[in-house]
């Protein structure tokens, strides 16, 4: 027998013995309860535990009720729950505030509504970190809205969040169509619209209108800035797109904690966020949002006589169209883009503040969660048409709002992607987009 034969036979038992060791501690944590997730029974299940929780317990003729829903909201941040076998129940928040605290009375026993007005109610806490809210049950009887008129109140929201949406996508598709820019950084574009409006009119006092105009023109001064300083050159040196698009990669996290490295990570609210809603029958609207849907109306509008009725606008449309071409036939088309990007910094600012009054709150990363979103509506209505950026923010904002009837509404964002893939699936190019030939 050789020498290495001799050593694989010796070293057979300590291999053996190895793996009966991992073999058998892996039983042992399989075994385990709890071993992935969090044992149901425990009030707060798989939450993210922080320092800071609401809890408390549900009962009713003086016995626990289990499986209820409790739902916290509050400062742009929401978290739900479900009361255990002992009607526990525990909500960690990031922080104190005022939050809502509602109980999905459709999850209670027939017969059964919330004592008083304590459905949903405004909470705080108090010196510590921990608030106890007792919620007591009695017979009664629920007023549940329709389907139809749950499907209206969606389809009125999906609305006016589509009009937003599609302020800033259209901003970021002029620039793709422009410049073949895929700008990462749109997102603090967004953000950086509601932060000035933050700024100007709390932090600063002014008035309110004016601080909203200063914001807003703050957000053109920024696409200036960044076009001047930045894109500009980088043309000019010949960085292909794929260059570029790491290059806003890298500007989107700058820009992003530079943001909160001034403000923090807290939510903070602009004057006059949640006002009393107006009742139009089943549809419950504030000021604000009607307000926010008549600007984006007239916004919009604006944007399309630019593209359609002014020289700079058929400029733009040509340079989308062959840049070569356009700047062939006497197209300044640097001054075009230099153009497009005060245009996309106004929108995205004005959408930002929009975006702060709809969630509501202004956060240093608001900004980020919307970008998703506004290249899926870019991609979906056509790349480089800002009409389709329009188209698919629409559909984009009713698909994310109408979803939450039969999906959880974590997951109605993923709702969105999902209409994406299917009708990209039918028209790759997008409904709007024109068909290009490859190779």
């Amino acid at each position: 027998m050789s020498p290495t034969a001799l050593r694989v036979r010796r070293a057979q038992p300590w291999l053996v013995v190895l793996i009966g060791t991992l073999l058998a501690a892996a039983m042992v944590f399989l075994s385990t309860p709890g071993a992935f997730a969090a044992a149901p029974d425990t009030p707060g299940g798989d939450q993210e535990a922080t320092d800071f929780y609401f809890g408390g317990v549900i009962t009713f003729e003086d016995k626990p009720v289990p499986d209820v829903t409790v739902k916290v909201s509050g400062g742009g941040f929401d978290a739900e729950t479900v009361t255990n076998a002992e009607g526990q129940w525990r909500l960690y928040v990031p922080e104190k505030d005022t939050y809502t605290l509602t109980v999905d009375e459709s999850t209670l026993p027939d017969g059964v509504i919330v004592d008083g007005e304590s459905a949903s109610q405004e909470v705080e806490f108090g010196l510590t970190g921990s608030k106890i809210v007792n919620l007591f049950l009695g017979e009664g009887e629920r007023v549940t809205q329709s389907l139809w008129d749950q499907l209206l109140v969606r389809v009125i929201n999906g609305l006016n969040f589509g009009l937003l949406l599609a302020l800033a996508a259209m901003g970021a598709s002029l620039i793709y169509g422009t410049t073949g820019l895929s700008n990462f950084a749109h997102g603090e574009m967004v953000t950086w619209g509601a932060l000035m409006a933050l700024v100007l009119t709390s932090f600063w006092a002014l008035p309110f209108w004016l601080g909203i105009i200063v914001a807003v023109v703050m957000g053109g001064v920024l696409g200036l800035a960044l076009d001047a300083g930045l894109w500009r050159p980088l043309r000019r040196r010949g960085l292909g797109v794929v260059q570029l698009m790491i290059v806003s990669i890298g500007l989107s996290l700058a820009l992003r904690y530079t943001f909160q490295y001034f403000i923090g990570g807290s939510t903070y609210q602009l004057p006059g966020a949640s006002p009393t809603p107006i009742q139009f029958g089943p549809i419950s609207l504030s000021y604000i949002d009607l307000i926010s849907m008549g600007v984006s109306i007239v916004v919009i509008l604006a944007v399309a006589y630019f593209l359609i009725g002014t020289r700079v606008g058929k400029a733009t449309r040509a340079i989308s169209d062959n840049p070569q071409l356009a700047s062939a036939s006497g197209i300044n088309v640097d001054r075009v883009i230099r153009i497009v990007w005060i245009l996309a910094g106004v929108l995205a600012a004005l959408s930002g503040i929009l975006w702060a009054y709809f969630r509501p709150g202004v956060r240093w990363d608001m900004g980020t969660q919307m970008l998703l979103l506004i290249f899926a509506a870019i991609t979906l209505g056509g790349l480089g048409t800002a009409f389709g950026a329009l188209l698919g923010s629409l559909i984009v904002g009713m698909v994310v709002e109408v979803s939450t009837l039969w999906i959880p509404s974590d997951l109605k964002y993923a709702g969105a992607l999902v209409v994406l893939i299917l009708i990209l699936l039918v028209r790759p190019q997008g409904l709007l987009g024109r068909k290009e030939r490859l190779g």
